[in-house]
């Protein structure tokens, strides 16, 4: 049997930061980030399962999370500024994300593609799940401009204010929650925490 990079390559998440045009105090990098977007989007497919009457699998939306960014291997950490700046980069920076997400594919044995080709693509058959990744995905960066804000960098302060804006309005119940019950935690002490 051949030798599959797939796995070898998906390890060097942990290579890419995150925030690259921001004064970090503690850097992230998208290993890390897919990890925190896979904890609290499973908790918004749980919230839309038991307070909201959904029916989606927790499971699968936080195996997404964790394959959410792994594009970003091949393109590295686009700045929202940038990737966000018209319509015409957003749509060719989306086919460069498509060919990215082919080329991580064609490391896998044939046998197994298709498993990781739903991981890797967004499906529209899947456009509940994602949309619960995506508001995850803006949660996690939340977090990190009030982790960022509660050490003294203000540089996040008005990123801040800008992804809370972005998450508000999404208008999905269960990020909602999130920013009214769990939210709240993350600008306490860890002595506070427990």
């Amino acid at each position: 049997m051949k030798s599959s990079k797939f796995f070898a390559i998906i390890s060097r998440m942990k290579y890419i930061n995150r925030w690259s045009l921001m004064r970090n105090t503690v850097t992230e990098n998208i290993s890390e980030h897919s990890l925190d977007v896979a904890f609290i989007a499973h908790l918004l497919a749980v919230l839309r399962n038991k307070r909201f009457g959904g029916n989606v699998n927790p499971e699968r939306v936080a195996v997404l999370a964790m394959f959410h960014d792994t594009t970003e291997i091949l393109t590295g950490d686009l700045p929202t500024p940038i990737k966000y700046y018209n319509k015409d980069i957003k749509s060719v920076y989306s086919e460069i994300e498509k060919n990215a997400s082919r080329q991580l594919l064609s490391y896998l044995p044939d046998d197994i593609k298709e498993e990781y080709e739903p991981l890797l693509s967004r499906d529209e058959s899947e456009s509940e799940n994602w949309e619960l990744v995506k508001a995850a995905d803006k949660i996690s960066a939340l977090i990190k401009c009030v982790e960022e804000k509660q050490m003294g960098n203000k540089d996040f302060r008005d990123a801040e204010y800008a992804t809370l804006k972005i998450i508000q309005d999404m208008n999905i119940k269960e990020a909602d929650v999130f920013l009214e019950e769990f939210m709240p935690s993350y600008g306490l002490t860890l002595d506070k925490q427990t």
